[in-house]
């Protein structure tokens, strides 16, 4: 079959599974939407009030809209799993697995070995003793921008600032950054459904790059450690807490692709949100020792991670439906963060609101271990972007979000200053 006519029928097929969820369901979910991948706030609300527990057959899983069931499915490691081997199905819909599963696809005892060696690399202490150093990057970045009458946001700043600082936490040479990104953004696709093969082929080649770069700064670090969270780790697999060097170097692959991506996105959908909300645009610029309210709000608002996984370990009931073992989950955090029953006119952006309940870091057992950093990245990129440019403003081309449905985050932010 040629790719045109696969192309001509994939768009009915869809067209008619979504008929007959319509149909079923009195809702549709579909992520390959342009429209919902622009703006998914308004299809969150239909899923919520139609149908919260919603068979897709899309996805060939169960969709989750409401806060208060999410909440409860992440918080439930017993009965909803994040390692997709132990479905009857197979690994999660859309989910690329080049090697062995990093840590965010583990469950315990596994997952519960691996993030404690690793946690040891992300205490609170170490993770502040970067904010000096990353008050030092972004006004690095500013100063490259200069004084110009626009930029491109993700390119020029957003994009960058998380390479600079994570790179500099694994002890990467200054040389190798733009090829460290290059990687990290294509293994970051492999989370995508939207993945296409000739994507897949590539991030196969440049997760194997990734693996042999990291194993030599492994190797390096052995020999003579360093200041360094390559030389952290290497000294906790060396003191026998049962980490293999592959699994080492799994972990230092996933935390170079969430750190980049994750802090990426939260100062671009950040900086767009506050840029369509004047108001609180002007009350941060005022109130910037407020930063630690304000990037809560932001995160809630439109955060970096809109949608996570699980896999159903038992039969449960959720909102009067039976998800059967083996049946995939989906959570909707985006979702979660717009529950007007968990936050009260919840699509208001409320910089003063201050509320760490939200979701975009997940909860329970795998509650992102990079949350600080990326807060503190957040806490100082935004705040001095806006003091830097008093005047800055959406420019054309208009903002556009990337075909993403798992990292929601933008491609395009022309701004003007």
């Amino acid at each position: 079959m040629s790719p045109t006519i696969r192309d001509l029928i994939r768009p009915v097929a869809i067209r008619g599974m979504l008929l007959r969820e319509r149909l079923a369901t009195g809702a549709t979910f579909n992520p390959l939407d342009y429209a919902y991948q622009q703006d998914p706030v308004p299809f969150f609300a239909r899923l919520r009030e139609r149908d919260p527990v919603h068979r897709s057959q899309l996805l060939t899983g169960w969709v989750l809209s409401r806060y208060d069931d999410i909440d409860a499915v992440l918080r439930d490691h017993e009965r909803f799993g994040s390692d997709g081997r132990k479905s009857p199905n197979g690994p999660e819909a859309g989910v690329y697995q080049l090697d062995e599963p990093s840590m965010l696809f583990r469950d315990p005892p596994d997952h519960t070995r691996l993030r404690a060696i690793v946690s040891k690399g992300f205490t609170r202490r170490s993770i502040e003793a970067w904010r000096l150093r990353t008050e030092q990057l972004v006004d690095q970045l500013l100063d490259e921008i200069g004084d110009v009458p626009r930029f491109e946001v993700m390119e020029r700043f957003a994009n960058r600032l998380p390479t600079l600082v994570i790179a500099e936490m694994l002890g990467v040479p200054a040389d190798d950054y733009a090829q460290f990104r290059a990687w990290s953004d294509l293994v970051a696709r492999t989370l995508e459904p939207t993945m296409t093969p000739a994507e897949l082929q590539e991030a196969i080649v440049a997760r194997n790059a990734l693996h042999d770069y990291l194993a030599g700064i492994v190797d390096e670090r052995r020999r003579s450690p360093r200041e360094d969270l390559v030389s952290v780790l290497v000294a906790v697999e060396e003191g026998g807490d049962s980490m293999t060097t592959e699994e080492l170097l799994t972990m230092l692959i996933l935390l170079l692709v969430a750190g980049n991506e994750t802090t990426t996105n939260l100062i671009g959908n950040g900086l767009l949100a506050l840029l369509r909300h004047p108001d609180q645009l002007a009350w941060l610029r005022a109130h910037p020792d407020e930063s630690e309210h304000a990037i809560e709000e932001l995160l809630r608002f439109d955060g970096p991670v809109q949608v996570d996984g699980r896999t159903a370990l038992a039969n449960v009931t959720i909102g009067g439906k039976t998800i059967q073992f083996g049946e995939q989950v989906i959570l909707l955090l985006g979702s979660a963060n717009r529950d007007p029953r968990a936050f009260p006119d919840p699509d208001r952006l409320d910089l003063e609101r201050g509320n760490k309940s939200h979701l975009s870091f997940g909860r329970g057992i795998h509650h992102c271990l990079g949350a600080p950093l990326a807060r503190m990245e957040g806490q100082i990129a935004l705040p001095r972007l806006i003091a830097r440019f008093p005047n800055l403003r959406l420019d054309e081309p208009p903002p556009l979000f990337k075909d993403n449905v798992v990292l929601r985050g933008l491609s395009r932010l022309s701004v003007a200053v």
